[in-house]
């Protein structure tokens, strides 16, 4: 009879808390679908060409619209129900309410919606805008027979210059966005000297097939065939074919449904062998050039009397292609002089030279733009991009390296100054058109030569100045023995990766005594002839980086001339000649190589600007006393990891960038106090300790702690540190003294460059900061595994009343992530009487801080009305829900932006190892401590040492 009073009891409880059940239920599903609404509003954001959903992200979409059905069907039973049975739907809501809050918290997505999709492939291509109602029908054209399957095969021909790369790179950018059509577009630029192995390398790069190095070429061509056959939506696109390619050679299937092949080329001959729909690309009408000419040259020039007749007249012998006109009008930029555009015209107009496999206008027009340059040294600068392959982009910073070296930006100053010529240089290039630029990766800009610019540079340079230069061409034999003529001025063989011989052994060495400049990296070279330099007397740069070379010959040792010698990476390499002649050598880079001590005669080297020993001493712990000193001119000075005296970098009064090694502080101090009153180096990363660089570089000064003793003194860094890292250091300070007090920059000042922090596993640290020691400009923040650390921001000695109950803010306004990870001992940020204002925060994430219970942050950019960019993780539910925040309404509002840390197995074990390392710490810290008692307790007499034991005996017994 109870139990069943009971249930009848529990029946009316569960139906008076119904209605509080489904309007929570309701909150939450209304929550659900507005995280589901935002989720939407992302995914189109995201959900770009060539991208798919997550299949977490789909199956989460499944989940909620099955639980909306689930909601929706559970409250038409509930309101069906009588007043007796509604009660016995309690535990269906309760059950539905849970499993929305899970998919909530699933909802945040933070890395992101979408991947990859893993059959599509393709690039989207940096491109210009067309010119020419012409130029717009013959891309429709082209448009028109991608889209029909009756066409596989799309020739477009014109005259070099015309457009046809620009109009191509439209189409393969609009491709991408045809999902429907198709699902890869690989794209393969070509060459003059393209080989059946070139292309097929480029192809497999782009659908992921691996060739061992060792297969020929009909099994390289089966491979690719394998692979592509099993793809049934595809277009490959060849960029500048200057002769039929055989397709079963190459591997590629011929095109039928669904299979695309679209040509660029200068021949209708190589349309017509191959096969193809030819579609030609035609010159702009004479209104169309003269618009992109006006555009191009600008119209405050053409405002000039007299000047727009004569423009008109150069616009018309452009012949209506659009480079020429773009070069040309580029050119006569900024010109405002009447008489120097008459001049223009009449040398355009008396131009006769031509050169094979280019039209005499296209010529002309460059031949015009180049020799309009008016700088002997700019026209060299602008030979010189013509040593690097044809179908590659060039890092910028690589090609004002090479002018620098070769003496064509004068002699200045520093480093940091002749790279601001370099790169003014540069821009004059790329103002008159005749290089490109794009962006790479962090932002660098490289730089590219159109093909046909470059053909005309290769012409000059087959006279005055006279250059050889086979680059990127896959030669696997040297050049014949009468290519090396002696009135060579540059060689360039780079990116010839088989070439392995640079020279034929049986040959008398080459007779090149004008020969300045020789590039030879990545071309496989395993030795060079021991004569090979006798008669190179006037070499200054010889560049043969990269490559499995074991030893170089002795006639180095006589190039007297030599400005520049470059073997980084020559991994190989453990043996380089006597150095000792090489007087006016500027530039030593041995990075990554294998020579286990340092070149003899390396201390007579009195002109050396440049030196990278980075990786270099994998064996050797120091470089010989004295050495550095004597290289006075020394600018840039990278040793890496081997130890250096801090006063022999001192004594390099003309250094602007280092990085290396110091054994301790008072080395440190040395190099620190012989710059006082000095500019600070550019550029600076010192490690300080007998520990490997961290991976993550942010800025370009920085400092690195490890494994130091950081005692009460104080430390001295350089004034304008950007980032700091201190890792497992011993702290031996009074412990409730902040630790980054110790720190002091080397001039009066406080850290207000200091952007970046990482304080990791320091002993005996109980604060972090004092009140005025607050990096104000501080980016990123982190800080793990300090096991006494108490306190981020220490509480000042001030009592309430003296402070007159005002609430002290820290304000961080460029703070945007903060990490705090297996703090055990944490218990503030800050006083109970401060705040933290961070207004840019991005990320915040706390990890095994079990002690923390209030969050003093203040965070202006979190309100309602507008979402912020915020991440907030943590590793416990259960601790997010104790913590406490000044403003509650704060914590409300974050709960969306909160990710908890998912229960994987792995990272369940992940956490047992951090409890149990840090109950490892503490077991250290607990001998340490007794080692300390046991070393007070044997200064002690007999019957103080008995008193003391039965006081230890008792702690133990109460603590059991």
């Amino acid at each position: 009879m109870e139990f069943a009073l009971n249930k009848i009891d529990k029946h009316w409880d569960n139906n008076r808390s119904l209605n509080q059940h489904t309007n929570d239920l309701k909150r939450k599903v209304m929550e659900l679908n507005g995280v589901k609404e935002d989720t939407d509003s992302r995914m189109k954001a995201e959900l770009q060409p060539r991208k798919t959903l997550k299949r977490e992200v789909q199956i989460w979409l499944e989940n909620v619209e099955r639980i909306n059905g689930e909601v929706q069907n559970l409250n038409k039973r509930i309101g069906e129900s009588s007043t007796f049975t509604r009660g016995f739907h309690a535990d269906d809501v309760l059950k539905r309410t849970r499993e929305v809050e899970e998919l909530i918290q699933q909802g945040k997505f933070q890395e992101g919606l979408v991947v990859d999709h893993p059959q599509w492939i393709g690039q989207v291509l940096s491109t210009t805008r067309l010119s020419g109602d012409g130029t717009k029908a013959c891309m429709e054209e082209i448009w028109k027979c991608l889209m029909d399957d009756e066409v596989g095969k799309i020739g477009v021909w014109g005259m070099g210059g015309v457009g046809k790369t620009s109009i191509m790179k439209l189409i393969n950018n609009q491709l991408l966005q045809e999902r429907e059509k198709f699902d890869i577009v690989i794209w393969i630029t070509a060459s003059k000297e393209m080989s059946i192995a070139k292309l097929q390398k480029d192809i497999a790069g782009q659908i992921k097939v691996t060739f061992c190095g060792d297969e020929c070429e009909t099994r390289r061509a089966g491979m690719l065939f394998e692979t592509l056959s099993r793809k049934s939506r595809f277009v490959v696109i060849l960029d500048n074919i200057w002769e039929a390619v055989s397709l079963e050679k190459v591997g590629i299937p011929e095109p039928s449904t669904g299979i695309k092949l679209v040509l660029t080329t200068r021949s209708i001959d190589v349309c017509q062998k191959m096969g193809c729909r030819a579609i030609k690309v035609k010159p702009l009408v004479e209104e169309e050039a003269w618009n992109l000419f006006s555009e191009k040259v600008g119209r405050d020039i053409l405002n000039v009397t007299g000047v727009e007749p004569i423009a008109k007249k150069i616009a018309k012998r452009c012949g209506g292609l659009p480079l020429g006109v773009i070069t040309v009008a580029s050119s006569m930029k900024g010109i405002d002089n009447l008489f120097e555009w008459r001049n223009a015209l009449k040398e355009l107009t008396e131009h006769k030279q031509s050169i094979s496999g280019l039209e005499d206008e296209v010529f002309q027009q460059l031949q015009f733009s180049y020799d309009r340059l008016n700088d002997l040294k700019l026209q060299h600068c602008f030979l010189s991009c013509a040593l690097y392959p044809g179908d590659r982009s060039i890092g910028e910073r690589e090609l004002v390296q090479l002018w620098i070296a070769e003496g064509l930006v004068e002699e200045m100053d520093s480093r940091l100054a002749e790279f601001d010529r370099g790169h003014a240089i540069m821009n004059k290039l790329l103002r008159n058109c005749l290089l490109e630029v794009f962006q790479g990766s962090g932002n660098k800009r490289l730089i590219k030569m159109h093909d046909l610019v470059r053909d005309m540079a290769l012409h000059i340079t087959r006279e005055k100045p006279r250059f050889l230069v086979k680059a990127g061409m896959g030669l696997r034999e040297p050049p014949n023995v009468q290519e090396w003529s002696e009135d060579l001025k540059k060689v360039s063989l780079m990116r010839n990766w088989k070439l392995k011989v640079l020279y034929p052994l049986e040959m008398s060495p080459p007779k090149c005594p004008m020969l300045t400049t020789l590039l030879l990296p990545c071309c496989g070279i395993k030795s060079i002839p021991e004569g090979f330099f006798n008669h190179m007397d006037g070499l200054k740069i010889l560049d043969v980086s990269r490559n499995p070379i074991n030893s170089l010959p002795n006639s180095i040792s006589n190039l007297k001339n030599l400005t520049t010698l470059l073997l980084a990476y020559c991994d190989h390499l453990e043996y380089v000649p006597s150095l000792s002649k090489l007087g006016v050598l500027k530039k030593l880079d041995l990075e990554g190589t294998e020579i286990k001590e340092v070149p003899h005669g390396m201390q007579n080297l009195s002109s050396l600007k440049y030196l990278n020993l980075e990786n270099l001493f994998k064996n050797v712990n120091e470089i010989p006393s004295g050495i550095l000193s004597r290289l006075s001119c020394l600018q840039d000075l990278n040793v890496g990891r081997t130890v250096i005296s801090g006063k022999e970098v001192s004594e390099l009064k003309k250094l602007e960038t280092f990085k290396g090694s110091f054994y301790d502080f008072d080395n440190l101090n040395m190099y620190l106090q012989a710059f006082h009153g000095r500019e600070d180096l550019s550029e600076f990363i010192i490690l300080v300790g007998k520990r490997k660089w961290e991976k993550e570089i942010y800025t370009s000064k920085r400092i690195e702690l490890w494994d130091c003793g950081i005692s009460p003194n104080q430390i001295m860094l350089p004034r304008h540190i950007e980032e700091l890292h201190v890792t497992n250091c011993a702290y031996y300070g009074r412990e409730e003294y902040p630790i980054f007090s110790r720190f002091v920059l080397s001039s009066l000042g406080t850290f207000s460059s200091l952007q970046y922090l990482v304080i990791w596993k320091i002993n005996k640290m109980k604060k972090l900061f004092s009140p005025n020691s607050m990096p104000l400009n501080l980016k990123e923040l982190k800080v793990s595994e300090c096991w006494q650390l108490e306190e981020i921001i220490a509480s000042e000695e001030i009592g309430w009343e003296e402070r007159g109950r005002v609430t002290m803010e820290f304000c961080l306004p460029e703070l945007k992530r903060v990490d705090l990870e297996v703090l055990p001992q944490l218990k503030s940020i800050c006083s109970v009487d401060a705040v933290v204002v961070c207004g840019s925060l991005e990320w915040f994430a706390v990890k095994l801080c079990p002690k923390l219970k209030r969050m003093p942050l203040k965070l202006p950019q979190v309100l309602p009305s507008s979402p912020p960019k915020l991440c907030i993780y943590v590793d416990q539910k259960k601790w997010w829900e104790s913590v406490k925040w000044d403003d509650p309404d704060t914590k409300s509002l974050l709960m969306p932006f909160v990710s908890f840390a998912v229960k994987r197995p792995e990272n369940v074990w992940k956490r047992k190892r951090d409890e149990l390392k840090l109950e490892r710490d503490k077991l250290k810290l607990k001998l340490e401590q007794l080692e300390l008692d046991k070393m007070k307790l044997e200064q002690l007499e007999p019957d103080k040492l008995i008193l003391e034991l039965d006081k230890v005996i008792l702690e133990l017994a109460n603590k059991l």
